[in-house]
């Protein structure tokens, strides 16, 4: 039996074609969720609107520092995991939940896979890192997005038995989503806005919205991205963002500032904008896949292709290099080839886990 581990909605995202397969090849799962940013209670609606099933355990951490999220975490998902005794667990992305749930594995030496290793900024200043890093060096079945990420995982000089390239369940997530949202296409004229006419922004990483200067830098190159195109610029706050300006006393009245949308109206939004520009990761892959390109207000990332392939700049938090870096990308060739696989990366997941004889 696999149990899947997750605890934050990028998760359950990535995290869904996988549940999908499980369900079509009627393999025996079941799902933790940890609360990591929400509880079960809130997510009830995600995993409906998603078509998912509700995870058998809930553990409703919530938010808090760092050591006490990732160490509630690990108790709470070690107790579940020693009651269950699952054959492997499946942890996505960067978290402290796949940190936690990772450890709490491997000590009840329960094999771990960790889907989308190898990814790496090289700024270990980003609790991110630390989360990805150690999650690759304690798995047993690292299952990289692309030849890029498998690279930075043999150089770290990992076992090649243990990587596996699977192309990104990202592009098998918006094919499966995407449909799922067009079936109640009504976001945009409730917002009032054209296809390919507006611009869509998040940022939510701390290292930008909690420092002053930062958050302003972004904020000015919004406003003048605003001025310089014509365009209506859409940004669905963060509440930690939301927070900090008020906390600051920025304001940025150019900008078309609105509530935070659900995943689906969100994805929407993204395949008919013209422009994206944010501090996600995630983001960056789907604007990738969904052919829009992308303006990353990082001075770093750790989906280095996205950059090779032409879809993604970064941009930073300068309003200057914020705005020359949209009226660019604005008008990119969008013919750039897809870097992240052919939507089938959760089929091959769970077949190599099957072909181990870990689930059946």
């Amino acid at each position: 039996m696999i149990t899947l581990v997750l605890g934050t909605r990028p998760e359950i995202i990535k995290l869904s074609p996988l549940i999908r397969e499980c369900e079509r090849k009627h393999f025996s799962f079941s799902i933790l969720h940890t609360g990591q940013h929400y509880s079960y209670e809130m997510d009830r609606i995600f995993f409906e609107e998603l078509e998912l099933p509700k995870p058998g355990f809930s553990l409703d951490v919530g938010s808090g520092l760092h050591g006490e999220q990732t160490g509630k975490i690990l108790a709470g998902a070690e107790r579940v995991l020693n009651e269950q005794r699952p054959d492997i667990i499946l942890v996505q992305g960067d978290t402290n939940t796949v940190l936690a749930g990772a450890l709490a594995a491997v000590k009840l030496h329960i094999p771990v896979g960790h889907v989308e290793a190898g990814l790496r900024s090289f700024d270990r200043k980003m609790p991110e890192e630390i989360n990805r890093i150690i999650a690759d060096h304690i798995g047993e079945y690292l299952f990289a997005p692309t030849e890029t990420a498998a690279g930075y995982l043999h150089r770290e000089g990992i076992s090649e038995k243990k990587i596996f390239v699977t192309g990104n369940t990202v592009v098998d997530a918006v094919k499966e989503n995407l449909n799922i949202a067009q079936k109640n296409a009504k976001i945009l004229d409730q917002l009032g806005l054209k296809e390919k006419e507006f611009i869509l922004v998040t940022a939510h990483r701390a290292e930008n919205v909690d420092v002053r200067e930062r958050l302003d830098g972004i904020l000015q190159g919004l406003s003048s991205v605003h001025e310089e195109s014509g365009m209506p610029v859409l940004f669905p706050v963060h509440p930690r963002t939301e927070k900090m300006m008020k906390e600051f006393g920025i304001r940025a009245p150019e900008i078309s500032m609105i509530q935070p949308l659900g995943y689906l109206e969100f994805l929407l939004l993204e395949s008919k904008s013209a422009l994206l520009l944010t501090d996600s990761g995630g983001i960056q892959e789907e604007g990738c896949v969904l052919r829009v390109p992308c303006v990353t207000l990082r001075e770093n990332t750790e989906r280095p292709e996205t950059l090779e392939v032409g879809s993604n700049v970064l941009a930073g938090t300068d309003p200057g290099i914020i705005l020359k870096s949209a009226l660019d990308m604005i008008d990119r060739d969008r013919s750039w080839n897809n870097p992240f696989g052919d939507g089938n990366a959760a089929s091959r997941i769970v077949d190599i886990i099957a072909d181990k004889g870990l689930i059946q």
